[in-house]
């Protein structure tokens, strides 16, 4: 007998939900949607840019992974960033939380980092990461959204400039230029090899 997936209405029900395993999922539009298996470059990515930003004087309750972010859509959605650096608004609101999600009538996070999975346009890791969160949070209005994508050797740095980002492309020995971290001494390379 095959078992249909549940659907969610409400931010709510999908966090009273347990399905009893440890299977991490995103909701989009009212749908449980798994998430692949991380690649062990793309947890050493995320692990090694959270440290870095610790190092670099960020409060380690302002730096966070395996937090979701919950955007607008026609229906319930929360998207699982590998990383999001908080303001210390967004911060204290999400440390009030029984469970790791900033709702969408709390703050919003300085910088959220997407380390993406291969594929090409038209698949779904490439439009989940490079189209639909780039909209969402967008909408949202989160200020600084980074793509770092192995498999094209390339980390893009979104702005938000009104109501949608622009981008530029860092490759190489390119050093990132963020505006919301204007200390920020990584290049392209530092990143992609996550500091080896």
């Amino acid at each position: 007998m095959t078992q249909s997936k549940p659907r969610f209405r409400t931010i709510e029900e999908y966090l009273n939900y347990d399905d009893g395993t440890d299977t991490r999922c995103e909701l989009v539009d009212g749908e449980l949607i798994e998430l692949p298996t991380e690649s062990p470059i793309n947890a050493l990515i995320a692990r090694f840019l959270l440290v870095y930003f610790v190092q670099m004087g960020t409060s380690i309750e302002r730096v966070g992974d395996k937090q979701q972010i919950a955007v607008t859509s026609s229906m319930a959605t929360a998207r699982e960033p590998d990383l999001t650096v908080h303001s210390e608004a967004s911060a204290a609101a999400i440390l009030t939380q029984q469970q790791a999600l900033l709702r969408l009538d709390m703050p919003n996070p300085l910088l959220v980092i997407e380390v993406v999975s291969p594929g090409n346009p038209g698949t779904r890791n490439y439009d989940r990461d490079y189209v639909e969160k780039r909209q969402e949070y967008a909408a949202r209005g989160i200020l600084e959204y980074w793509l770092i994508d192995p498999s094209r050797s390339v980390v893009v740095v979104l702005t938000l400039l009104e109501h949608s980002y622009q981008e530029q492309s860092f490759m190489g020995q390119a050093a990132i230029v963020s505006p919301t971290f204007p200390d920020l001494q990584l290049t392209a390379e530092q990143i992609l090899n996550a500091g080896r």
